[in-house]
């Protein structure tokens, strides 16, 4: 089994998301021990913003790009390819501003790629990123679980699903601005969901 963990706190490893992450990993490792993990922390090694030289050298012609356009779309490539090899992917996700941060939606810009991740057809989108099972570890300073404020959980499913995975499994640990002790509840739940319904 390949696992690519996707780290996208800002705080890198010493996130919440990050722990959880890793624990799911870890859980993934006992049921298949010749796994492979590649692990991609977004804030160490940042992601380019999808800006318009970006897209220049996507829609430029392989063989027209200039070195700096080819270096970019290369960029992109190797995330591409990260997650195409990938089994199982582990998103490590924690809610900012109500949103997912700027490294994770730098990440989803990269990956989505008309005619390699995704395309249209006749009967519309079709997702290239098929038979991957998908743990998502979410962490919320507040409860936002299944309330109109959510609207990581959606974007994610839809952004996902776009892409071809549909087989998503989320992980809540929530309320962890709300005192040491709602902290401390948050985490050992998310912990013990992970340990007792992390099937592969």
């Amino acid at each position: 089994m390949k696992i690519l963990q996707i780290n996208s706190s800002a705080r890198s490893e010493a996130s919440n998301s990050t722990r959880l992450a890793q624990q799911i990993v870890e859980r993934l490792r006992t049921s298949a021990a010749a796994s492979a993990v590649v692990v991609r922390d977004l804030a160490l090694t940042p992601h380019p913003v999808l800006d318009e030289n970006a897209l220049q050298a996507l829609f430029t012609p392989a063989e027209n790009r200039s070195t700096e356009q080819a270096a970019r779309v290369a960029l992109d490539d190797a995330l591409i390819a990260e997650i195409q090899a990938a089994d199982a992917v582990v998103l490590g996700v924690p809610m900012y501003n109500f949103g997912v941060s700027a490294q994770l939606k730098n990440w989803i810009d990269a990956i989505a790629r008309a005619q390699v991740t995704f395309r249209y057809t006749e009967k519309g989108p079709e997702g290239l990123l098929k038979g991957k099972k998908v743990y998502v570890a979410l962490t919320r300073g507040g409860l936002y679980r299944d309330t109109p404020a959510d609207s990581q959980v959606p974007y994610l499913k839809t952004i996902l699903g776009f892409l071809g995975m549909t087989d998503v499994q989320f992980i809540y640990a929530e309320g962890l601005a709300m005192g040491p002790d709602a902290a401390q509840q948050a985490m050992a739940s998310a912990t013990t969901h992970i340990e007792a319904a992390l099937v592969l």
